[in-house]
């Protein structure tokens, strides 16, 4: 009698006892067979972080959402769990995930102390349907992808939903939201370029009148300058480095000229994405030699990236820039007469010829009407020096605020506002998940930040 009891206590204390103090191997068994069940999904590996469980996994998509019962594809994705009482972020990079995915936390996971599932967006290898009818790859689709991922995890985690992500990441929150309001509780994008109509892109230019002060203005023009007057010495370099790397220019750009002039009109854009005003002591003067000019540019901009095999990774992002995304249309007047390819500093000059199609304003137009007098928890954070930051979203005032980080650049993030807006986006992000101080504060074995932007490149 006495030994049905205590089975019987046994039992109803499993029932009651929270997931985050039964044994690890327990909760990753049964966390693992839960993912298991959901149609469509794939555990590819699982991994035991201190504190966490971690998964990557594959999730079956359809190629047209608009024809659910003709071809798919897997979408790879990954899942950090603490616990399945925890809020969950989406995030999501607008790129592709590492090739051999880890654990990392986006700010908001970090701020939430939540669970986070990351994904990989539709056409970045491998999460690409073969074959790829490159037509399905706009923004209504990776945003249905999206709401089926967060449908099917809503079978495990019942809680808050929060959604983010960097630059082309951030953009993609947008258009998750805007398509499926109902999804998460709130969006949290940085650094979200916001192109509406790329006729009316002064806002870039402006923006390069006026950041940092004159002096490195000046150096940043002067730099341009003198690549574009010293190419006949600086292409045979560039060719001699394509030659001993592999590099091609055949699919996409077509010549190392055309690669270097592209590359060089980057540079002053690349400058300030990634460094910013702590730099400008080096830029290099007039003066410079050759190989001093070279070196400098390749530092910032990379030589390396407007070549066949550099551009090949980012075609499905230049595939959206020029048909739907938009891209930022700069004047160049201090470059008249130096330049040898007019409109080459566009989104389709970066794809192979049969992927090159002509642009759509209307999506983004109905985005930003939309952001502007319908959304609603949304929060924009962007940085004073970043190139991207120039052109924003302008949210409602549907509970949705935008904040800028003093003298940041894309890497801003809401640990680099001003105090009191960081406690106030801090507090706005916890109220939306339903978190308190002390939940999102308990102590954790701390993982690497995932900043959501890319190694280096696209612009974005």
């Amino acid at each position: 009698m006495r030994s049905r009891v205590l089975t019987v206590l046994l039992l109803v204390l499993a029932l009651l006892m929270p997931a985050s103090v039964a044994s690890a191997r327990g909760v990753v068994a049964d966390l693992a067979t839960r993912l298991a069940a959901i149609p469509g999904m794939t555990v590819v590996s699982r991994t035991e972080p201190t504190g966490y469980q971690f998964f990557v996994l594959t999730y079956r998509q359809p190629a047209d959402h608009r024809h659910p019962g003709g071809g798919t594809y897997e979408q790879r994705l990954t899942l950090l769990h603490r616990a399945d009482d925890a809020p969950v972020v989406l995030a999501t990079s607008g790129y592709g995930l590492p090739a051999t995915p880890g654990p990392s936390r986006t700010e908001p996971t970090t701020l939430l102390n939540a669970n986070q599932v990351s994904v990989e967006h539709r056409f970045f290898s491998p999460s690409r349907p073969a074959p790829a009818d490159w037509s399905d790859l706009n923004i209504w689709q990776e945003a249905s992808d999206e709401h089926r991922i967060v449908q099917a995890f809503k079978a495990i985690y019942a809680g808050k939903w929060i959604q983010t992500g960097g630059s082309k990441g951030g953009m993609t929150s947008v258009y998750h939201r805007r398509f499926y309001p109902n999804d998460v509780d709130g969006v949290v994008a940085y650094v979200a370029p916001n192109d509406p109509l790329n006729e009316l892109d002064g806002a870039y230019d402006r923006f390069f009148a006026t950041v940092g002060d004159p002096a490195c203005r000046s150096a940043l023009n002067g730099v341009q300058k003198e690549a574009l007057k010293r190419r006949d010495r600086l292409v045979p370099m560039l060719q001699a480095d394509a030659a001993a790397n592999g590099w091609t220019f055949t699919r996409t750009l077509g010549t190392a000229d055309r690669s270097l002039e592209l590359t060089v009109l980057d540079t002053v854009w690349a400058f300030w994405q990634y460094l910013g005003t702590s730099s400008c002591a080096g830029v290099p003067p007039a003066t410079a030699t050759d190989q001093q000019l070279y070196d400098w540019i390749d530092a910032v901009a990379s030589w390396s990236f407007y070549t066949d095999q550099g551009l090949e990774y980012y075609w499905p992002y230049y595939y959206q820039a020029a048909t739907q995304l938009g891209w930022a249309d700069l004047r160049f007047d201090h470059l008249r007469g130096l330049r040898r390819y007019p409109g080459l500093y566009t989104a389709n000059s970066a794809l192979p010829r049969e992927l090159r199609k002509p642009h759509n304003p209307l999506p983004m137009i109905d985005v930003d009407l939309w952001v502007r007098t319908l959304s609603q928890r949304m929060m924009f954070v962007y940085g004073q020096n970043d190139p991207w930051s120039a052109e924003r979203f302008a949210p409602s005032r549907r509970d949705s605020y935008l904040y800028v980080a003093p003298g940041a650049n894309h890497g801003a993030r809401i640990a680099g506002l001003n105090p009191a807006d960081s406690a106030a986006a801090t507090a706005t992000l916890r109220r939306w998940a339903g978190v308190s101080t002390a939940t999102a504060e308990l102590r954790t074995v701390p993982l690497p930040l995932d900043d959501m932007l890319p190694t280096r490149g696209a612009r974005r």
